[in-house]
């Protein structure tokens, strides 16, 4: 993607099923949890650069002991320096008595995070502060173990406000408004309840109280108390959880918009937003690892027993296509086909453009994401090439002459790696105009390749959102090659419409493809068309969200898929430029065939999994109508 954007967080989770000492003589370590753990964070580097957090619980400790760790960093390489800090508890131990690195019991018993139950989590901050308090796990802590709690996810709420005042008629004071205090208090309330419903009823029975605190270990209902906990959420989440006695979780929206995999066997329970990760960290084969359903929650109790639990009504499934096109490591093999299909399915619309002239044509892509939907790309090339050739060797091969054979038989694409992504450059001039000419440097190219105002390159990204990055820099440097036309293609159809799950893509002002509409709609003197919806988004605000419908569909509404790209490819062309530019996108169909499990296609379509999304979409619009630069949720 050649517009950068934050965008879902990763989730880590490992249960150890045997007692630490199986792992110790099976595998050679106590550490084997934590090592395993680094991995699977590792390997979703990409799901969060802004910080990180681990925690974990250790089971069956006595009163008096710890038996809760966590860690959380904002290093520029926090997963490493998590693990440092770590690891810098055993170097005292493997240097003076290395021999009780072999007593799993005394480690458990005398150094922190060495327990059965362990959590990880990566973030990206799509909105809000960068600050220690804003990294996952969250922790709400008691003096009863079972009332203690922990999260982490990949999760945002539409309706914030309305969870906030939920708690309030609980009597709780919630310290900010951000949805991952109000999950966290809202779990944390109906885990409270559980726990003083189990206590009244063993109390009743006539155990004393430390009877009733294993009894209750034992007997906790998670999936009872995810059932009243997400009762009026309204959004995208995979969320984690551990109670302070072991007892664990990770579940999954109603819609299934956030990933969430996992695998379990005799020894261990794991799970994680990519499935990638949990085969490499474990050796996993791809069909033994499953997802988790959408309203569903895995659980796994203290005693090792695991379930899923249905806690919402499932809906239409509209997992989040996004994560196939760009977030996700293209490592996965569903992902690696889709990517290569979405590239396959551009073909004829590109041979249209350039008129089938192969010839003067050089297919590049924009790096790094998008290379794997550009190998599609060449192979749906290749596969015209082949038809071309044997439609002509069937019909004219009596006619063709050794050099026309010769010809048709050479015939092959273009290709060549044009834009090459320089190494991150530090914008620090602070004045407008050096800043915007540094950016233009981010990219550089391969001089030499092009024939001079007779070639047309094609260029493959895999999403266009702002089209800054294609403006100031891409197509300037490509300019210089002195092509004669320079198509940008999108893997993804127009984006349209604001994310309000987990993207960084909340505000209407942001999307190029929303600029186009209205620069048509004011060229063509239709601007009542702008203040009809403004007031129309302005009423429905007094709406039960379950009545709101997404009146900004008809900002687009009078205008082809065709007309918005030809006016996007006048918005991103820098002055100056002297080849002619032309956009072409993705359709929605094609999409959809290329990804068929996972047809969460909003920003594109306007078609929100949640009732929440209606809302935020018409909010967003008012905000850029009246010029307030917040996001709409």
């Amino acid at each position: 993607m050649s517009d950068q954007i934050k965008h879902e967080c990763g989730i880590a989770f490992i249960r150890l099923l045997k007692p630490l000492s199986y792992y110790q003589q099976k595998y050679g370590t106590a550490l084997y949890g934590l090592n395993k753990l680094y991995l699977l964070m590792e390997k979703q580097h990409n799901r969060g650069q802004d910080g990180a957090g681990i925690a974990t619980i250790k089971l069956d400790m006595k009163p008096g002991s710890r038996y809760i760790s966590r860690y959380r960093s904002m290093a520029s390489n926090a997963v490493a320096d998590i693990f440092e800090y770590v690891q810098n508890k055993f170097v005292d131990i493997q240097e003076n008595t290395p021999e009780l690195m072999q007593d799993t019991e005394w480690l458990k018993n005398n150094v922190s995070f060495i327990g059965e139950v362990l959590m990880g989590h990566l973030r990206y901050g799509t909105h809000g502060k960068n600050s220690i308090e804003n990294c996952h796990p969250f922790l709400r802590q008691n003096n009863w173990m079972t009332r203690n709690l922990v999260i982490a996810g990949n999760f945002n709420m539409t309706n914030v406000d309305e969870l906030l005042e939920q708690l309030y008629e609980l009597g709780q004071h919630p310290k900010e408004k951000a949805d991952t205090v109000t999950v966290l208090e809202k779990i944390g309330h109906f885990l409270d309840d559980e726990n003083q419903e189990l206590f009244d009823e063993y109390k009743k029975e006539g155990h004393d109280n430390v009877a009733i605190t294993h009894k209750i270990s034992d007997n906790l209902n998670i999936a009872n108390i995810l059932r009243r906990s997400a009762k009026t959420w309204d959004g995208g989440y995979s969320i984690c959880g551990m109670v302070g006695n072991g007892d664990s979780f990770i579940m999954r929206d109603p819609a299934g918009i956030r990933p969430a995999y996992y695998y379990y066997d005799d020894e261990i329970v794991i799970a994680a937003s990519e499935r990638p990760a949990l085969q490499t960290a474990f050796n996993i084969q791809f069909k033994d690892i499953k997802e988790i359903d959408p309203g569903h929650a895995l659980i796994i109790k203290k005693n090792g027993e695991v379930s899923m639990e249905q806690f919402r009504e499932p809906t239409e499934r509209l997992s989040c296509s996004f994560e196939r096109i760009y977030f996700s490591k293209g490592s996965d093999v569903e992902i690696y086909r889709e990517r290569k299909q979405l590239g396959r399915l551009l073909t004829d619309q590109i041979l249209k453009s350039v008129k089938y002239d192969l010839k003067n044509t050089v297919f590049s892509f924009i790096p790094n994401t998008a290379e794997v939907a550009f190998f599609g790309m060449v192979d749906g090339v290749n596969q015209y090439i082949r038809n071309h050739q044997k439609d002509t060797l069937l019909t004219k091969k009596e006619q063709l002459s050794d050099t026309e054979l010769d010809e048709l038989l050479s015939m092959a694409p273009r290709v060549e790696k044009l834009a090459v992504k320089d190494v991150k450059l530090r914008t620090f001039i602070t004045q407008d105009a050096d800043r915007s000419d540094m950016v233009a440097h981010v990219y550089d190219t391969t001089y030499g390749i092009i024939n001079n105002h007779q070639d047309t390159l094609v260029a493959l990204d895999d999403s266009i959102v702002r089209g800054t990055t294609l403006k100031q820099s891409i197509i300037k440097i490509v300019d210089r090659l002195h092509p004669k036309k320079i198509i940008i293609v999108s893997s993804a159809p127009q984006i349209r419409y604001p994310d309000c799950y987990g993207i960084d893509m909340s505000r209407m002002g942001q999307f190029v493809a929303f600029d186009a509409a209205i620069q048509l709609l004011t060229e063509r003197g239709m601007w009542q068309v702008i203040e009809d919806v403004y007031q129309k988004c302005i009423a429905s605000l007094l709406l039960p969200k379950e009545e709101i419908v997404n009146h900004v569909k008809e900002i687009y509404k009078p205008f082809t898929p065709e007309e918005i790209s030809a006016k996007i490819a006048e918005i991103i062309t820098p002055k100056g430029t002297v080849a002619e530019v032309e956009v072409i996108y993705q359709s929605l169909e094609n999409l959809h065939s290329a990804c068929p499990k996972n047809k969460g296609d909003w920003y594109f379509s306007g078609n929100y999994p949640t009732p929440g999304g209606n809302k935020v979409v018409n909010k967003a619009f008012v905000n850029w109508k009246e010029g307030n630069n917040q996001r709409a949720y």
